[in-house]
């Protein structure tokens, strides 16, 4: 993901040293709904003032982006062997995959293709690590759980295992006897296991202050992309687990353990994800609920603490994780009958590509700088939106592992498109939205259906004319944003959301908009070119830019899409030795 400097370098105003003061969002007994509203609206960037940070760089606290457990079982994986013929294309058509039997390669290519390096970069004697997830400053606040029964050369029992990406490995963090795996997966499949997802708060924090949940919840959505898109390149499904608590899956995760963090930073549990080859839709939990664990689960590890001392606290991100936590519900099911076929999407199936899955996971890449020239054809453009919309009957991959029908839908800033008129443009992801959204942005749009768009892609002409410029300047001013071939604006159907799900779902909000990002930077890869999400945005000039005058609808993500311009300094090495994991 770019790097947000100029939500993090900018000196402190006088204004943002007054919110350094302020100790919380609301005094008084504030709902969650309330909370949450309060906290984005403190945390947008202004062009007068950005959110509250620190304003320069700490790198004595830096943190440490590898938790380990000293103390647990380190298993390693077996690195899969580089060249997996699989096309890009075929992700998406996931019945013609067999289902993989679970194993501990195909674990192991699970969280490769999911959470693992990718690669290293160095300029001089630094070097940092990429990985197949992104992340907001390359701060990587997720973490990874598994919750998987007896394996061979894994283990003997079930157990909950946390991945550790650097050394591509399982620490088993607790064993789980016959009788408590039963009752974990009495409610799945044959054959099903379970992945969590925490954050590290402190990781995105450090750098970006207050507006560092939102990113954190961004990259939950990168991340929960990712075990999805890596599911599918074994056969496998996945469905999030939406009914499930946040204080659950901290037992579950054993995150809840006060003796294992002791002097180490706290993770919150964010999701569960259920994993099999295949399942019933929908999935009837509700008459065995997942629970805690009891007293009788034996854990083993302690926490690593990521930096050696916090330079500055930041309460505000803990009142909106708190007033944001989900508790048990049943699970959200909704009505997917009226969204376009794969047909009305593509027009022909797209059973052709440049690149192979591994090729597009593994090689995935933010671009830093685009080259303002580099246009894409319009076909490209319609298939890399039409990704962006979920289908009739599946809802096609990644869709099919969320229930909610899209509440985010793109503003977008169309540069350099062959056989498209630059200017400012809307794509509905639910098409029953198309009307609400012609009344939410501004009565000036024509809202012109786009010629030779597949009849499937609501997508729609508001307004001709060359937006670089605003494109670049509601991005915190970051050229990036006007030199690709489009840049977007991720818009929510934010308090209808807050509404009709509570306050829980402003992070699914952001999840949603993670996912629409990691699809576009997959799809950029797969069209040769490059895609950069961005987080540092000027929120209210943004919807401005498209006529919203509501608070009803908020920005909630930036991305762009072109060809990007390669810093010639860097050096790129393996992710993984390979000689050395052969001599392990």
């Amino acid at each position: 993901m770019n790097d947000f400097n100029r939500s993090c370098d900018a000196p402190v105003t006088s204004a943002q040293a007054l919110l350094l003061e302020r100790t919380g969002l609301l005094e008084g007994d504030a709902s969650p709904e309330e909370v949450v509203v309060a906290y984005h609206e403190r945390t947008k960037h202004h062009f007068h003032r950005y959110a509250a940070a620190q304003g320069y760089m700490d790198w004595a606290t830096q943190p440490d982006p590898f938790r380990r457990y000293a103390g647990a079982d380190l298993i390693r994986l077996p690195l899969p062997k580089a060249g997996r013929p699989l096309p890009y294309w075929q992700l998406y058509a996931s019945a013609t995959v067999p289902p993989a039997p679970l194993s501990l390669e195909s674990v192991s290519l699970f969280f490769r293709y999911a959470l693992s390096l990718t690669a290293w970069k160095q300029v001089g004697e630094t070097r940092w690590p990429l990985r197949a997830n992104p992340s907001s400053g390359n701060l990587h606040p997720t973490e990874g759980y598994a919750v998987l029964p007896a394996i061979d050369g894994l283990g003997d029992t079930a157990a909950v295992y946390h991945y550790a990406p650097k050394e591509h490995a399982l620490e088993r963090r607790a064993l789980l006897d016959a009788k408590r795996w039963a009752e974990l997966v009495a409610p799945f499949p044959e054959g099903s296991f379970l992945v969590g997802l925490s954050s590290v708060h402190w990781r995105e924090a450090w750098k970006y202050g207050e507006r560092a949940f939102r990113y954190c919840q961004h990259d939950v959505g990168h991340a929960l992309a990712s075990l999805r898109i890596a599911a599918a390149a074994l056969g496998w499904r996945l469905l999030l687990l939406d009914g499930v608590s946040n204080s659950t899956l901290s037992s579950l995760l054993g995150l809840d353990r006060d003796e294992d963090f002791a002097a180490a930073e706290r993770e919150e549990a964010e999701l569960l994800v259920l994993i099999a080859s295949d399942f019933p839709m929908p999935l009837a939990t509700e008459s065995k609920p997942l629970t805690a664990h009891g007293a009788g689960v034996l854990w083993q590890g302690r926490a690593n603490a990521l930096s050696p001392e916090h330079s500055i606290a930041w309460p505000v991100i803990d009142e909106i994780a708190q007033a944001t936590r989900c508790c048990e519900s049943s699970p959200i099911q909704e009505d997917f009958s009226g969204f376009p076929s794969e047909d009305q999407l593509f027009g022909t199936p797209v059973c052709q590509g440049l690149l192979s899955a591994e090729k597009a996971i593994l090689g995935r890449r933010s671009a830093v700088a685009m080259d303002s020239s580099t246009a894409i054809s319009r076909a490209v453009f319609f298939r890399m939106l039409a990704r962006l919309i979920p289908t009739q009957g599946q809802r096609s991959m990644p869709w099919d592992a969320i229930p909610w029908r899209p509440r985010i839908h793109l503003g977008l800033f169309v540069h350099r498109v062959d056989g498209l008129a630059p200017g400012l443009y809307a794509l509905a992801r639910d098409p029953e939205k198309v009307e609400t959204l012609k009344a939410v942005m501004g009565s000036e749009f024509g809202w012109q259906r786009v010629p030779h768009c597949p009849p499937g892609l609501p997508l729609y002409l508001l307004q001709e004319g060359d937006c670089r410029a605003l494109a670049s300047t509601v991005s915190c001013g970051q050229e990036i944003a006007g030199d690709g071939a489009f840049s977007l604006a991720m818009i929510a159907d934010y308090r209808d959301s807050l509404a009709t799900y509570g306050a829980a779902f402003y992070r699914n909000l952001f999840w949603e908009a993670g996912m629409v990002g990691q699809l576009l930077y997959l799809e950029a890869e797969e069209a040769g070119i490059r895609a950069t999400g961005i987080g540092c945005y000027f929120d209210d000039p943004v919807h401005t830019a498209f006529g919203i005058v509501s608070r009803e609808w908020q920005s909630f993500y930036h991305f762009t899409v072109g060809a990007p311009v390669e810093d010639g300094r860097l050096s790129t090495l393996p992710a993984y030795n390979v000689e050395e994991e052969r001599k392990d």
